[in-house]
């Protein structure tokens, strides 16, 4: 883990970092499992664990945070100028919760929804290869 994505897991309060180390490891199995995706690189953008395609460009970044503003939360962002959360919406509506046209919000008292973060992750880390 780069030193300082390690440091800003290490500042997660204790009840975050086990779902927060979750979902770093779910984009790296998805990220492994998935043709065409490449070499992942992470680092902080905008503060906050960004997960890059960097070999070959095929995604877009995807970020995760938990913040003190928002406690009760963990988001799963995308930049907001593709077309991602809108497609994650009319997929899984019933499941999954988003905010605006940038995130997939996760409730920290609800189990992770892995199989649908799964395929968002995967249409994610493949946007530029449609």
């Amino acid at each position: 883990m780069e030193p300082s994505v390690k440091e800003k897991f290490n500042a997660y309060p204790d009840h975050i970092k086990p779902k927060m180390e979750q979902l770093r490891k779910l984009i790296y199995h998805v990220a492994e499992h998935t043709e065409g995706v490449g070499q992942i690189t992470e680092t902080l953008k905008w503060s906050e664990p960004a997960y890059l395609t960097s070999k070959p460009k095929s995604g877009t970044t995807v970020r995760i945070d938990w913040k003190e503003r928002n406690p009760d939360q963990i988001g799963i962002y995308v930049n907001c100028n593709t077309s991602l959360v809108e497609k994650y919406r009319g997929m899984f509506s019933d499941e999954l919760e988003f905010e605006s046209n940038r995130a997939i919000i996760i409730p920290i008292n609800q189990p992770i929804p892995e199989n649908a973060l799964k395929i968002c992750i995967q249409m994610a880390l493949t946007y530029h290869l449609k």
